[in-house]
């Protein structure tokens, strides 16, 4: 098999289009679509959660700002660097794909996986110390501010309730778990993809149809981007508060 342009050829790749398409430029096509419109559904996920994360931090701005100084930055960049340098490694791995070196795919499959795994370390390490600093969200959350009366009610300027200093900073982290947990779900099920695409790679598949690759590229890539929106809305504003 060889490519010609760039291109895969059409008569070169009839095995590996399925009964229901034409042809194989088709089949690619709408998998393509499939993947784009699943990522859609992503993105209001997220947006869900962007959008109330949005809401109460404009309506509690001290207590997330406070909130932000609990997180460590330090970290949050070590992790942004690890994604990004996942993203460069998926992005190789589909090259490999096209040009379809199987060994090239198969190191930066592993590569990728591997960076995703230190991510999810590091995100552990995170959770830890949060859970040793009493700031998981429930029964047993510690507001640091001890002369904050938990669940006192104090009135705003409008002269209406309004939930204490301890509830509103408890309310931050639990976006921050609510939303780096669902992050960190889905690098869970991307590495598992990864495995399986790694041991299909080595009995020889997608050497004649990189497109699952491509397809599981656009996907990791979304997870990366999701995370290059959480670090600065989670860590950085308000830091200067």
């Amino acid at each position: 098999m060889t490519i010609a342009d760039g291109r895969w050829s059409l008569s070169e790749t009839h095995e590996a289009v399925a009964h229901q398409f034409d042809d194989f430029e088709q089949q690619t096509e709408a998998s393509r679509l499939g993947m784009w419109a699943f990522l859609v559904t992503e993105i209001m996920f997220f947006g869900g959660l962007f959008t109330g994360y949005t809401m109460y931090r404009y309506r509690f701005p001290e207590a997330f700002a406070a909130g932000s100084h609990h997180l460590d930055v330090t970290l949050g960049a070590l992790n942004t660097a690890v994604l990004i340098g996942s993203s460069l490694t998926m992005a190789l791995a589909v090259y490999s794909a096209e040009k379809k070196r199987r060994n090239h795919l198969i190191f930066f499959l592993i590569a990728t996986m591997f960076l995703g795994s230190v991510f999810l370390g590091v995100k552990g390490v995170e959770y830890s110390h949060k859970y040793h600093e009493h700031l998981i969200p429930g029964a047993g959350f510690q507001y640091p501010a001890p002369e904050a009366e938990a669940g006192a009610m104090a009135p705003d300027t409008n002269g209406q309730a309004v939930p204490d200093p301890s509830r509103a900073y408890q309310l931050f982290f639990s976006f921050y778990f609510a939303m780096t947990g669902v992050h960190a779900l889905h690098m869970i099920i991307g590495i598992g993809i990864m495995l399986v695409l790694i041991g299909l790679t080595y009995k020889g598949r997608f050497m004649d149809n990189p497109n699952p690759i491509e397809n599981f590229g656009l996907y990791w890539h979304f997870v990366d981007i999701v995370w290059i929106f959480l670090f600065p809305l989670l860590y950085l504003i308000g830091r200067h508060a």
